[in-house]
């Protein structure tokens, strides 16, 4: 197996690290008392669903720390790769980014700048063993994120993304990271052979995309989001929920988002469809009048 340790300063963003390795596939266990490190190995090598594993070890741990050498020397023995990742940030960060958070600093009881140096000290063989130092002072969260993806994501999965359609009557997805309003398409509700057919009727879908607006509209939609997509996924984001509404999420919506998938497809863009509202049977007046 490979074996990922995180450790690092209090403050300086292991836990970001470890979700960061989760989202790529690594089963990841926080504060972990070192000598269980290898029957946590074995019982995961034993399920054979993974071969990656990822460990935060810190301050909490205490006496458990000074054990790692041998540990880890146990564990490259028995053929598993081990490799420990350091965070750390200058004092001042820290300092601010316990204010931010108000959280008590494990090492110190009201001094934190006390605790953090007693933190180093217990660190040092640790941090000496480490195959990557990272300073996060600069960085975001999600710059960590996209250095850990890099750093030991080969195996990295895709954004999943989905577009939805929905009527604004029932209510927009709370979901939605990208909305689109269609209600500007004429409508084929008003017809009165085509009301009570869904827009995945071959029917509907000719009706509405074969007007001017909605070739517009699609070709400015597509262009937009062949640009805005590999951005969502260059900022790590692991869900993207494109939403297209109309009026009962029955017709313009749907053909929309049926006719956005297979653009963006060709565009080598993956999306799932989902219609949310589709199944809503509308009530269909006797005497309708075009608007």
């Amino acid at each position: 197996m490979k074996i990922v340790v995180v450790t690092g300063l209090s403050g300086s963003g292991k836990s970001a690290a470890l979700h960061a390795l989760e989202d790529i596939g690594y089963y990841s266990v926080d504060n972990l008392p070192l000598p269980l490190l290898p029957r946590l190995v074995a019982l995961i090598h034993q399920t054979q669903e993974t071969d990656r594993a990822a460990l935060v070890v810190d301050a909490r741990s205490g006496e458990f720390i000074q054990d790692h050498h041998s540990i880890f020397e146990s564990l490259r023995e028995n053929g598993h790769s081990v490799e420990v990742l350091f965070l750390e940030a200058s004092n001042k960060v820290l300092l601010r980014r316990f204010s931010e958070t108000r959280r008590r600093h494990p090492l110190a009881e009201n001094d934190v700048i006390a605790g953090i140096k007693a933190e180093k000290k217990l660190l040092e063989d640790l941090r000496e063993e480490a195959k990557e130092i990272i300073n996060t002072g600069e960085l975001n969260p999600h710059d960590l994120k996209r250095l850990i993806w890099d750093r030991y994501g080969e195996q990295r999965s895709e954004m999943s993304i989905t577009l939805l359609s929905f009527g604004f009557k029932h209510g927009a997805p709370v979901e939605a990271n990208i909305v689109f309003d269609v209600r500007f398409l004429p409508n084929p509700y008003f017809d009165p052979q085509l009301g009570n057919l869904p827009g995945t009727d071959a029917r509907v879908a000719k009706y509405v995309l074969e007007q001017q607006e909605t070739k517009g509209f699609l070709e400015h939609a597509k262009a937009l989001l062949t640009y805005l997509v590999p951005l969502y996924a260059k900022e790590g984001k692991t869900y993207l929920t494109i939403a297209v509404g109309c009026t009962g999420g029955r017709h313009r919506s749907v053909a929309v988002t049926e006719q956005l998938q297979k653009q963006l497809s060709a565009e080598g863009v993956n999306a799932s469809v989902r219609h949310r509202d589709i199944g809503i049977t509308p009530k269909i007046a006797v005497n309708r009048k075009s608007i």
